[in-house]
C-alpha cells in the first residue's frame, strides 16, 4: 500500500502524484491540510511530530522527498514481497 502525505498546493506533492499516476500505481493521497486525521498520522511518523511533507510510505517504509530511483526501488521491492 502506497500512501502520499502532502497538500494540493505543494509542487513536490503534485510531482509525486504525477509520478505515481503515470505509472498506473494505486496509492492513497492524504491531504494533511484538509484532514486532521491524516496530519496526525503523518506527525506520528516522525519523532519531532512535524508535518514533513511530502512523505511517501510503502508498506512500513517511510520516504521523505525520495529521488525517482529510490522511490522506484522501494515500489519494486514491495511488489516482489
Amino acid at each position: 500500500m502506497i500512501k502520499l502525505f502532502g497538500t494540493e498546493n505543494c509542487h513536490k506533492t503534485l510531482y509525486y502524484k504525477t509520478f505515481l499516476e503515470t505509472r498506473n500505481l494505486d496509492y492513497a493521497f492524504l491531504d494533511v491540510k484538509k484532514n486532521e486525521l491524516f496530519a496526525e498520522e503523518l506527525r506520528n511518523l516522525y519523532e519531532n511530530k512535524k508535518l514533513n511533507f511530502p512523505t511517501i510510505t510503502i508498506n512500513n517504509k517511510k520516504l521523505r522527498n525520495p529521488s525517482d530511483k529510490d522511490l522506484l526501488k522501494w515500489i519494486d521491492k514491495a511488489n516482489n514481497e
